[in-house]
């Protein structure tokens, strides 16, 4: 995940500043340059990492903070502060349009992904209430509107094109489509190149002359550090852009781009792709980034994926069973599903206060064994996962040989199984103390607890 090894140095940094109790001067300096260094590893821009030690430190070399009972504390939240403002202080929402439909131009370079992610983002405004439609102009890479259809295909999203006319005709015909057909938001996919060069320039400059966008987000890829600042900055000159659209902060980028492409171009990230599948994208909250970034997890975040997965009538339905001690093998995998729909268990670790990737594989917890455990009980019959006593030799081999499993990873989820039976059982009685003990039993398939 981004800004994992920055997280690191940082913490490092926090621990040896609180392991001093009462602090100097020169301490605060040593710590701004181990900060220096870090911001630095994590391709942040040089003038960035500059201006905000700069700032820090002229907020934390004070009385104030160094004579307070917790300065180590007090440089933190001063850090925070700084990282949150750095990036830009609060969420910047799509600007929607008085007069429907809300024409959004989507540009970038080859590679950032940006016809999958403005579709993501036509996903997104379609479950906030949105009729959204994809237009295809992208006209100058082979199969880019057949990636458009498929994409948003998958996502219950139109998609307006008219094959290999000039886009920006084809940019005006969509938006009338849009008119007539009572969407309200439009995604020109605009075409890209591998790099920035004249003739892109130039066709995008023609079309925003001609549509006269309501908002041009650019499409950058976190991947490729400062190169994503650059090109940001040009695209930003060019054609006065309102917005940015992070993606692949899910892999191994540093997250330097993140950090520098406001205070460079002045113009605010909006939405951060966090992974492959077509929901994963969420609106940037410079907060609630700031918080991962210093290893307070992200809590908000996190409840907001639990609230999206979560589905009332089953739980009424789950705790109606759990008091009859009726919880079943089916209602335990409704519960890994929706665990699942949330994201991989690392992204939902990063969330968390105090827990990191290494943290996750000091659990020794295997993401694929959730996957496992899904095929196990999918591989039974309705019969056997309501009561799974009926699991005899015979009926185990034929669910191992259905799931790609062996048996004694059967015999391992019935077990763990029974003890989460045992627990609801407890719970029913009120009775609590012996959690504790069936806790010690061992632990569920891929999961941290």
């Amino acid at each position: 995940m981004a800004f994992e090894g920055l997280t690191e140095k940082l913490s490092a940094a926090f621990k040896r500043l609180r392991g001093k109790g009462r602090l100097t001067e020169a301490d605060v300096r040593e710590a701004m340059k181990e900060i220096r260094m870090a911001l630095l590893e994590a391709d942040v821009n040089f003038k960035v990492v500059k201006q905000f030690i700069a700032s820090v430190t002229e907020r934390t070399i004070g009385s104030d903070v160094l004579e307070s009972l917790t300065p180590a504390q007090m440089i933190i939240k001063i850090i925070n502060e700084e990282l949150v403002a750095l990036m830009g202080s609060e969420n910047m929402k799509l600007t929607i349009s008085s007069k429907p439909p809300t024409v959004v131009m989507l540009v970038g370079l080859n590679g950032a992904g940006k016809t999958t992610n403005g579709a993501k983002l036509a996903g997104l405004m379609k479950k906030q209430g949105k009729r959204p439609l994809l237009v295809a102009c992208d006209t100058f890479r082979p199969a880019a509107i057949e990636q458009l259809e498929v994409v948003g295909g998958q996502l219950d999203v139109p998609v307006f094109q008219i094959g290999q006319a000039d886009p920006v005709e084809i940019a005006l015909s969509g938006i009338a489509h849009a008119k007539q057909h009572g969407n309200d938001i439009v995604f020109l996919d605009t075409a890209g190149r591998l790099h920035v060069d004249e003739e892109l320039m130039d066709q995008l400059k023609v079309m925003k002359q001609a549509v006269d966008p309501t908002e041009i987000l650019m499409i950058v890829d976190a991947m490729i550090g400062q190169d994503a600042v650059n090109a940001a900055k040009t695209f930003d000159e060019a054609l006065d852009i309102t917005g940015v659209m992070l993606t692949k902060l899910d892999g191994d980028a540093r997250g330097g781009a993140a950090l520098s492409i406001k205070s460079v171009t002045g113009k605010p990230i909006k939405f951060i792709g966090v992974g492959e599948k077509l929901d994963q994208i969420e609106p940037f909250h410079p907060e609630r980034m700031a918080s991962r970034i210093l290893g307070m997890g992200d809590m908000l975040s996190l409840i907001e994926k639990a609230q999206q997965s979560f589905d009332e009538d089953k739980a009424a339905k789950l705790e109606q069973k759990i008091r009859k001690n009726r919880f079943t093998l089916t209602d335990f995998y409704d519960q890994l599903t929706q665990i699942r729909s949330m994201g991989s268990l690392s992204e939902i670790a990063g969330m968390l206060p105090g827990f990191n990737a290494k943290a996750l594989d000091s659990a020794n917890v295997d993401e694929k064994s959730l996957g496992r455990t899904e095929a196990i009980i999918l591989a039974m019959t309705p019969a056997e996962r309501e009561n799974p006593a009926m699991l005899n030799s015979s009926r185990k081999k034929r669910i191992a040989a259905g799931s790609g499993t062996q048996i004694v990873d059967i015999n391992r989820l019935l077990k763990q199984f029974e003890m989460m039976q045992q627990m609801t059982r407890q719970m029913n009685g009120g009775n609590l103390k012996k959690l504790g003990k069936l806790g010690k039993m061992g632990k569920f398939p891929g999961l941290p607890f």
